[in-house]
């Protein structure tokens, strides 16, 4: 069998999938269903600095080929997310996890990513720059090179642990946000968060979600994932976590060649909450079928 194992930020996964933020929970909830210490490792549900109900219902809805959602980062805050949901991960979980941070100013994300950098279990930070800046206008620190840079530099202040800027794809130029957050002391870049979308009810003529606008993702984005993961491998020297639509081996293997050294898996999750271990099972016949010998081999490999 052909070797999976991949090294993401200096610590070696045993291969490269990644269920994404926000479609795992805490991960003892799909521990119930198999054994989660296959996974490469997960990315836990987005966490903010002080507890957040989220948005107002109805705020998931299907469209073809994919979702949209507004859950809008319901989590009970850094401080219970410590004391009782990784208590409880750790139980079932003993691999090293990926911290998912958001936060609405600066001061936000350096707080909660100082916080959880204390924590044994937490092997990255994955910093969500998607969010609304609260000082600059509502815009996202993502939609800026020097905001996204002032997160990066702020939370590298406050930790010792690999740093991971997650960007969003709602921009014209994701390369020069991907370069800054580098230069800025990023240990890796991790993409692309949800699309922008909408949808309209005929019958009330509204939006179906009561958000009006909220993330699309699912397998329509795909090909949207593999151009700027590639964009992005090709101008930074430090890994691309990549994500938007993966839902099976095939897929995991193209993003790699685009240049990701880890996979997430997202919306795929909500689908079949099976997704990420029937990738990982699948992973060995699609190398095989390729002629693949070691997935870290064919990282970047399309030039």
């Amino acid at each position: 069998m052909g070797k999976m194992n991949v090294n993401l930020c200096g610590i070696e996964l045993d291969n490269p999938i990644i269920p994404a933020s926000g479609t795992f929970g805490f991960g003892y909830e799909f521990a119930e269903l198999y054994d989660i210490n296959m996974l490469g490792t997960f990315s836990f549900k987005g966490t903010t600095k002080d507890p957040r109900f989220g948005n107002p219902t109805p705020r998931i809805a299907e469209c073809t080929a994919g979702m949209i959602n507004a859950v809008g980062l319901q989590n009970p805050g850094v401080e219970k997310v410590i004391s009782e949901e990784l208590p409880k991960l750790a139980k079932c979980f003993n691999k090293k996890v990926m911290a998912n941070v958001s936060g609405f100013s600066v001061e936000d994300y350096a707080y909660t990513c100082e916080k959880l950098d204390k924590c044994d279990q937490v092997g990255w930070l994955e910093v969500n720059v998607s969010c609304p800046n609260v000082h600059g206008g509502g815009m996202s620190f993502g939609t800026s090179p020097a905001a996204a840079a002032e997160v990066t530099a702020a939370v590298k202040k406050v930790t010792t642990k690999p740093v991971i800027i997650k960007l969003s794809p709602n921009v014209t130029d994701i390369v020069s946000i991907a370069k800054a957050c580098e230069n800025a002391g990023a240990d890796g870049i991790s993409l692309i968060n949800t699309l922008l979308g909408m949808r309209i009810d005929l019958k009330t003529k509204k939006p179906v979600i009561a958000n009006t606008m909220g993330g699309f993702s699912g397998s329509a984005i795909f090909p949207v994932a593999v151009r700027m993961v590639y964009q992005v491998a090709h101008a930074v020297k430090i890994p691309v976590v990549g994500m938007g639509g993966v839902s099976s081996a095939e897929d995991v293997i193209e993003l790699m060649l685009a240049g990701a050294t880890a996979v997430e898996v997202g919306a795929a999750n909500l689908i079949d909450p099976y997704a990420c271990k029937n990738i990982i099972e699948d992973l060995p016949r699609v190398m095989e079928e390729y002629k693949i010998n070691s997935l870290s081999e064919i990282i970047g490999g399309v030039k």
